[in-house]
């Protein structure tokens, strides 16, 4: 920029469109030109600096000293071209005060909103000023050019467009590496995007509650002489928080809601407490139907325990040879008979045959050390 000018550009616009002349004056302050550029024209890297705005610098009012100063302290005046500028007394003062001082070629039309030459007021985005001064054909700078499927890519060569102008290169030596700049930009913020989505996705699902169901298997030979499982109390464990379900038959299942869905596939601790079952704690993958094999506890009804007893004599009954359920078995030297029946031949009573005749020969399980067997 010539040092005859203090700014490089005087943006004019109605006060309605004071964001695209603030957005306007970013745009420009802050581009880069390209370095190969800078060492063929002799430019800085950020050649459109300073641009005088009136919202940033002074308020805007009348065509005062200070405000025509400001015209002929810029290079370029920039027009923001709309119905609003176009009915705009100010506006229309500024391009003919700017135009007064010889600098015609200077004045740029950068069009924000409504149609260019339609006459209609509604719709009309010059002010009439430019046909008084017998501006040539306007060839503005439009946003809503329809070049690209983009919008943004649309604006953004609207903004490399009026760049061009302002520094007299050619618009393509700029353009396509701009353009190329931002499509990588649009690409990258697309793949970012798409990976947040996605992590979004995967929190959520990680997230979404399951219901885990757990069904009970008898892992050891059936019996159907004795009582089938029942009130089974299984245990779920997730991290500190454990969550309980009653199992009343092995036709029923332990049902879990409401569970993290993190926790699938995840080694999770579970057990199960049941009446005449051994217990299980162990550790499994947790899936959404989970199976647990269950042994029955052979003692409960296997292991027969009484006390062979002469109430005559009060004491019991030593080397009394008995027969429970057909399975021998003796009475040892205190009277006490002790048998352990396999789990296929359990029953919940055994019928009991002596020698000698007994008061009652049914015993009933389970029975242990306190049971008792009395002799007539």
């Amino acid at each position: 920029m010539s040092d005859a000018f203090k700014y490089v550009a005087f943006i004019s616009y109605n006060s309605r469109d004071t964001e695209w002349g603030k957005r306007l004056q970013r745009k420009l302050e802050h581009y880069r030109l390209p370095a190969t550029l800078c060492s063929q024209t002799g430019h800085k890297r950020t050649p459109l600096r300073p641009v005088f705005f009136a919202a940033t610098d002074i308020q805007p009012g009348g065509l005062s000293k200070e405000l025509q100063d400001r015209l002929k302290a810029s290079r370029n005046l920039i027009v923001i071209c709309s119905p609003n500028s176009a009915q705009s007394e100010w506006v229309g003062k500024e391009i003919a005060f700017f135009h007064s001082l010889g600098r015609a070629d200077s004045i740029h039309f950068f069009i924000v909103d409504g149609i260019p030459g339609s006459g209609n007021p509604k719709t009309e985005c010059f002010n009439p000023i430019v046909q008084k001064l017998g501006f040539p054909e306007i060839l503005g700078v439009n946003i809503h050019e329809r070049i690209y499927r983009w919008p943004i890519l649309n604006r953004e060569r609207a903004y490399i467009q009026l760049i061009s102008k302002l520094l007299g290169v050619e618009f393509d030596s700029i353009w396509q590496r701009h353009r190329r700049q931002l499509t990588a930009k649009i690409v990258s913020y697309c793949l970012a995007a798409l990976a947040i989505a996605a992590a979004l996705v995967c929190i959520r699902a990680l997230n979404r509650s399951v219901d885990v169901t757990a069904s009970l298997i008898e892992s050891s030979a059936h019996n159907g002489n004795l009582p089938p499982l029942h009130d089974a109390v299984v245990t779920l464990t997730l991290d500190n928080e454990a969550k309980c379900d009653t199992v009343r038959s092995l036709q029923s299942n332990a049902v879990f809601n409401n569970i993290p869905h993190r926790f699938i596939g995840k080694p999770v601790r579970i057990s199960v407490v049941c009446p005449d079952y051994c217990s299980v704690d162990t550790t499994l993958t947790l899936s959404r139907d989970v199976t647990l094999p269950l042994r029955r506890d052979p003692s409960v009804y296997g292991i027969i325990r009484f006390l062979l007893y002469d109430p005559a004599i009060e004491e019991g009954v030593p080397g009394i040879p008995l027969l429970i359920n057909g399975l021998e078995a003796v009475s040892d030297e205190q009277g006490c008979v002790v048998l352990s029946v396999p789990l296929e031949r359990q029953s919940v009573t055994y019928a009991i045959s002596s020698p000698i005749p007994l008061s009652n020969n049914i015993i009933t399980m389970p029975c242990g050390a306190n049971d008792v067997v009395l002799i007539k």
